[in-house]
Parts: structure tokens; C-alpha cells; sequence
């Protein structure tokens, strides 16, 4: 496996709380959580799809599903 990099991150602490509890929800340290996110951001940008490597979840309110063609909302 390539070698990390290691950097220094300073973070608010308000959102230092919500990666703990984010993180502990997907089973993840918070390192791992934020390098998931980042990976996903990653991705998005490159207009790729992400690699699996945790529970995908949908946007609130994405409730469409298609049907033989057409879509149910």
C-alpha cells in the first residue's frame, strides 16, 4: 500500500462533534470519515461514481424510482 500523507487539519470544534458522531454511525474513525468524504467530493467533482467503501445514502427527498420507463415520485 502507497505510503499516507500527513498533514495538520484545524477544525471547529462544533463540526469536530458532528465527524465523531457521523463517524461512529458508518463504524469509521473520524481520520477515516473525513478521508471517505473526501474521496466522495473527489469523485463528484471528476463527475465519477464513487467507489464503494460504505453505505450510500440518498439526498432527503429523493424519492423517485423508475418503473418500466417512467419514473413514480
Amino acid at each position: 500500500m502507497p505510503e499516507r500523507k500527513a498533514f495538520l487539519l484545524r477544525i471547529d470544534p462544533g463540526l469536530w462533534t458532528e465527524l465523531e458522531a457521523w463517524a461512529a454511525d458508518e463504524l469509521r474513525s473520524v481520520n477515516g470519515q473525513i478521508e471517505y468524504l473526501l474521496k466522495q467530493a473527489a469523485a463528484k467533482r471528476k463527475g465519477m461514481a464513487p467507489r464503494s467503501g460504505g453505505p450510500q445514502h440518498k439526498e432527503p427527498g429523493d424519492h423517485k424510482e423508475a418503473v418500466g420507463g417512467s419514473e413514480i415520485v
